[in-house]
């Protein structure tokens, strides 16, 4: 999965990749607010031990990329989202509290998440976002085929069918 997004004159990207017979995320955020996961309803803000600048800034940077990596079980969810959702300002100027808001959400689907977060998000405005507030929900589904098939045989040495 990658993403960018432009905002003013820098560039931001968060890259995360996985592979399905293994439960480790490797996530190298370029400027993002940092992501949440949520595991067995408890919300964990993932800050980068080693954050990269914004991709406009990539030239005064000292070194290489380091990744972070995180577990990624079945059931969890990874949640992206730009700067404009926890900048967003209630009408007596507090910003949004992402990660408290998503921990006392009870949602069980990204779809559910996504609609708490975004009716949360606008109650807290009072309807007026006044930049981008964009979400990506990621959710690891537990796999169809937990075990590999394989032959038995019998004691013969023939297929068992």
């Amino acid at each position: 999965m990658r993403g960018t997004v432009s905002s003013g004159s820098f560039w931001k990207r968060c890259r995360a990749s996985g592979w399905r017979s293994r439960v480790r995320v490797v996530l190298l955020n370029c400027g993002h607010p940092p992501p949440l996961l949520i595991r067995d309803g408890r919300v964990t803000v993932l800050h980068s031990r080693r954050p990269a600048p914004p991709l406009g800034l990539r030239a005064l940077s000292v070194g290489s990329d380091r990744p972070d990596q995180f577990t990624f079980e079945p059931g969890d969810m990874l949640l992206l989202y730009t700067d404009g959702v926890i900048e967003a300002r209630s009408p007596t100027g507090s910003f949004y509290p992402l990660a408290d808001r998503v921990a006392s959400f009870q949602a069980s689907s990204p779809d559910a998440l996504l609609h708490e977060i975004h009716r949360d998000l606008l109650v807290h405005t009072g309807e007026q976002l006044t930049d981008d507030a964009a979400f990506l929900i990621i959710e690891r589904t537990p796999s169809r085929h937990p075990h590999r098939p394989h032959l038995v045989s019998q004691a013969d040495g023939s297929p068992s069918f």
